[in-house]
């Protein structure tokens, strides 16, 4: 697992043995869900919710984005996103915390102009999150969410609307943006 683009391009960042705590995005699927959105990413403050290795934080902090705060429950995985944050020369602008997602949610202000889900697949998880994430999304900004191929998520969530999903063997990108405030 490396970082495809930007000023940490090619640096191999590390992940947990087995998929019981985090599943690391495969390459082609990163390299398509940060071509959506490569306008948005310079200068923009990322939210990466069940972080894992931290390597979708990280590929935004390195293609520019101004902040990222990671947040992941098992201490495993957050000692893996500070080792891989110092490696890809990203730990001034991460912001590492541990916590449940929705905990996380109800106690943080935001806003966020990118939010990066990749949560546990099979449990609905996404399903439940995005409701109590809307709100911290700022006008204008996107949500990725990686799930597995069969998963049912709404069309509208608030003020976040489903714009595209798209399909890479077993797994959906879905993405979901917040209108622009008038």
């Amino acid at each position: 697992m490396r970082v495809i683009a930007g000023t940490a391009r090619g640096k191999n960042l590390q992940a947990l043995p087995g998929e019981e705590i985090t599943r690391p995005t495969i390459n082609r699927v990163k390299e398509a869900m940060f071509s959506s959105v490569q306008f948005l990413v310079p200068g923009a403050r990322v939210l990466d919710l069940f972080a894992g290795s931290g390597q979708l934080g990280i590929e935004a902090l390195s293609r520019g984005a101004k902040s990222c705060v990671f947040v992941d429950q098992s201490a495993s995985a957050l000692a893996i996103v500070t080792a891989n944050c110092k490696t890809a020369g990203v730990a001034r602008a991460a912001d590492i915390r541990s916590g449940e997602a929705l905990r996380f949610l109800a106690n943080i202000r935001g806003p966020f102009d990118l939010v990066l889900l990749d949560p546990p697949y099979g449990k609905n998880t996404l399903a439940a999150v995005l409701p109590a994430l809307e709100s911290k999304v700022a006008p204008g900004g996107v949500v990725l969410c990686e799930s597995e191929r069969e998963a049912a998520l709404p069309e509208t969530v608030g003020s976040l609307t489903r714009v595209k999903q798209y399909f890479y063997g077993k797994i959906m990108v879905t993405r979901y943006e917040k209108e622009e405030q008038v």
